[in-house]
Formats: C-alpha cells, sequence, structure tokens
C-alpha cells in the first residue's frame, strides 16, 4: 500500500453529545456499582464457549466416534470458533473484559489459538478501523477482497455487478485467509491504513510464528497422525470448521457497517473529516436484533456496535444496558442512531447495499449523504 496521509476529525464541534454520553453511561455503572468489565455472565458464557470448541475438538481426537459424527463435530467446532472470537477474544483484546491488564493478554491468546494474530488485529482493527471507520482507503474492513466492493468510493470493476451473490462465499473464506495469509501480509506490509513504515517488535514475530505452528498443528498435523482418517476427509473436517466461523464472522461484521443507513464519508481537501469523532461513529455505525437474547449473547454485543465504538473499553456484557441511554441521548441531540429490529432486516439492508455498490450507474452523491 502506497503513502496514505492520516485523517483528522474536527473535534473543536458539536462536543456536548460526546460529554453528555459519557457522563450518563458512567453515572450508570456509579450509581448501579457496577464494574464495567467482566461479571459472572460473562465468566460463565467464556467457560461454556471454549468448551464447545476446545471440548468438539477433544471429542474429535480421541478417536472413539464415527466418522460422520466426527464431521458434524467441526462444524460445532466452527459456531465455537466464531463466538470465541466475538464475545472472549474481541473483548480481551480491546482491553474490556478484566481491568487487569494480565487477564487480558491471557485471554486474547485465544484469539492466536483460533488461527489469528492478536498482535496486528489490534492494529487493523482497534486502532485503524475504530479511528477510521467507513473511510476508504483507511479502513481495512473494507478492503474484503478485490471482487468485493465495499465503499462506494472504491474503483469499480466489472465483477462487482455479482458481488451481492459472490461476497457470501467471500465471507466463508475469511477465516481460512487470516489462517494461511493475511496475518503474514498485514506483518510484511511497509504501510497499514494510515500508518507508515510500521515496525513490528522482534518479540511479536517470534509470536506470530510460534502460535501459528500450535494451530497448524493441533488443527492439521494431529488429527492426520492420531485418526484413522485420510487426508480428503481431514481436508473436509478443516474446511467445514473454517467455512462455518467465516461465513458467522463475516455477515455479522458487516451488518455493524455496511447497511443502507451508515455512511461512507470523505475528508475535505485538508483531509478532515469535518465533524467530532464520536458522531461520525455514530453515522457509520449500525446495530441489529437488541431484542434478540440468543444473538447478543452469542455475538458478544457484536450487534450493538453503536455502543462498541464509543465505549470499546467497556466489556460487552453491559451494551444492552447501555444501549438505551446511547439512544436517548442520540434522539435528543438529533444524531442518528442507526439500528434493525431483526437480523434478518440487518442482512437484507447489506445484501441490498452490495447490490448498489455493484451497480455502476448507482451515484452515491444522489442519496444525500458524503
Amino acid at each position: 500500500m502506497a503513502h496514505v496521509e492520516k485523517v483528522t476529525f474536527n473535534n473543536r464541534i458539536s462536543r456536548e453529545f460526546g460529554k453528555t454520553v459519557k457522563q450518563r453511561v458512567g453515572h450508570y455503572f456509579d450509581d448501579n456499582n457496577l464494574s464495567r468489565h467482566a461479571n459472572a455472565r460473562m465468566v460463565i458464557k467464556t467457560i461454556v464457549l471454549l468448551t464447545i470448541y476446545f471440548g468438539s475438538y477433544a471429542l474429535i481426537i480421541s478417536g472413539q466416534f464415527p466418522i460422520e459424527l466426527m464431521w458434524f463435530l467441526t462444524f460445532v467446532m466452527g459456531i465455537g470458533m466464531a463466538g470465541i472470537g466475538f464475545s472472549v477474544s474481541h473483548d480481551a483484546l480491546h482491553g474490556a473484559y478484566s481491568s487487569n491488564k494480565h487477564v487480558n493478554r491471557a485471554l486474547g491468546f485465544t484469539f492466536d489459538l483460533l488461527g489469528a494474530n492478536g498482535y496486528v488485529w489490534k492494529i487493523t482493527h482497534n486502532i485503524i478501523h475504530h479511528t477510521y471507520t467507513n473511510i476508504h482507503g483507511h479502513d481495512e474492513d473494507l478492503e474484503v477482497a478485490e471482487f468485493i466492493r465495499l465503499s462506494p468510493h472504491s474503483e469499480f470493476k466489472w465483477i462487482h455487478r455479482i458481488q451481492h451473490i459472490l461476497a457470501f462465499f467471500a465471507y466463508s473464506l475469511a477465516t481460512f485467509f487470516w489462517v494461511f495469509i493475511k496475518d503474514y501480509q498485514n506483518f510484511l506490509k511497509p504501510n497499514i491504513g494510515p500508518y507508515n513504515n510500521k515496525n513490528h517488535p522482534i518479540s511479536e514475530w517470534i509470536i506470530l510464528f510460534v502460535t501459528k505452528g500450535i494451530y497448524y498443528t493441533y488443527m492439521l498435523v494431529l488429527p492426520f497422525l492420531f485418526l484413522d482418517i485420510t487426508l480428503l476427509q481431514l481436508i473436509i473436517g478443516f474446511t467445514t470448521l473454517h467455512i462455518t466461523a467465516g461465513l458467522i464472522l463475516g455477515i455479522i461484521f458487516q451488518l455493524a457497517h455496511v447497511v443502507e443507513e451508515t455512511d461512507h464519508p470523505v475528508p475535505n481537501e485538508e483531509n478532515m473529516i469535518d465533524e467530532h469523532w464520536m458522531i461520525h461513529e455514530m453515522v457509520t455505525t449500525n446495530n441489529f436484533a437488541r431484542n434478540n437474547k440468543f444473538l447478543c449473547w452469542y455475538v458478544g454485543g457484536l450487534n450493538f456496535q453503536i455502543e462498541h465504538h464509543l465505549f470499546p473499553k467497556v466489556c460487552s456484557i453491559h451494551y444492552p444496558a447501555i444501549s438505551h441511554i446511547v439512544e436517548k441521548t442520540a434522539n435528543e441531540f438529533n444524531i442518528p442512531y442507526n439500528q434493525h429490529d431483526t437480523f434478518f432486516e440487518a442482512v437484507a439492508s447489506h445484501y441490498r447495499t452490495l447490490k448498489k455498490f455493484g451497480d455502476p450507474n448507482f451515484s452515491y452523491a444522489e442519496t444525500g449523504v458524503s
């Protein structure tokens, strides 16, 4: 990636919303004598999700079950993998799971044990995506694949005409890409998002190769050595796991920012977004299925992306409660609070957005947003 100038925000304007919503959320925790970090329910959820993933793996590696059941357990592992990523790894890597940095560090390694890399995720997601949300050329989450156009400001290609079909196949391959390609690419890039000539500590290079080696060993080498399976059966099981996890992760993350209601701002000639950063996060972010208790539990509050972007250091277990405070404050200040009532409404909106961005005749300027 070529040298990219950093985008700034005009934080001198519209400060009152941010000040007010921070005060009110702070009062919620103080008045109720609540920690902003994980509670007993979060700990129980963590145990359940880790058990689903590693418990299924233990059953498979025991070799005590028929091949059909072992294959089904790889599907269960995929569900568990996505859940750990949503709830455990995500909160820990944001420093939101615990007030103890060592606990966050330890739980953050669950991400590495799933085949990804927590260090580079904190750069591309915590810093870049959370700061430059939906800004073309900066937000790496908009760059899923060359044949997927998630920003109306990116170059149009003929294949984008069918991206509303291809996108879901691309999402299903997301964790494959993470495990085998993406992390290595990001470590080797001279520039990541707006960060130019980024140097990575030697210790992080070592962690990258050690944890990747551990993952490849327990997921590919040990099953092939200890189980009475063929190479093809191993590949089928590994593929099932990753297609399951990738599709779930890919869809959930896209519903937060690439839907009809969210904005895709363009910096002005001074490379500035002419609005306060917190308002920028409000107009570029979307919630969905806030009343779906199972989904709220499973995706770790990622269906409360607005609250997560405003308060990334707050554990996701608290997002349903503080969402009412954020929504009420946004309404008072006449600031959009984007949301879909159900998961399927959000998926439909994302699908329509893919079709719009894949239409060469679609003009973003005509929508009335920047």
